[in-house]
């Protein structure tokens, strides 16, 4: 099982140093609406949770995805 970063470096296809909180579709150009659905569904599948359509619309960068996995309580391998 993949780390947070590393979940999301694999589904955008950029390096995992590449990912920090702040990252974005606004930094990161492969984060596009299609790999934000695939983002998503990999996230589910890894950590074992299912996202509201609320926590869905409302990520805007990596800080706020960590964040939705802390609320379903997801506490390790969110670096």
């Amino acid at each position: 099982m993949e780390t947070l970063k590393e979940l999301v470096a694999i589904v955008l296809g950029v390096n995992k140093e590449e990912i920090n909180d702040n990252s974005s579709p606004e930094s990161i150009s492969s984060w596009d609406s299609f790999n934000s659905l695939m983002l998503i569904s990999e996230l589910e599948k890894n950590f074992n949770v299912k996202f509201t359509m609320d926590e869905v619309t409302s990520v805007t960068k990596v800080a706020d995805i960590r964040n939705c996995l802390k609320k379903h309580g997801v506490k390790e391998r969110l670096d």
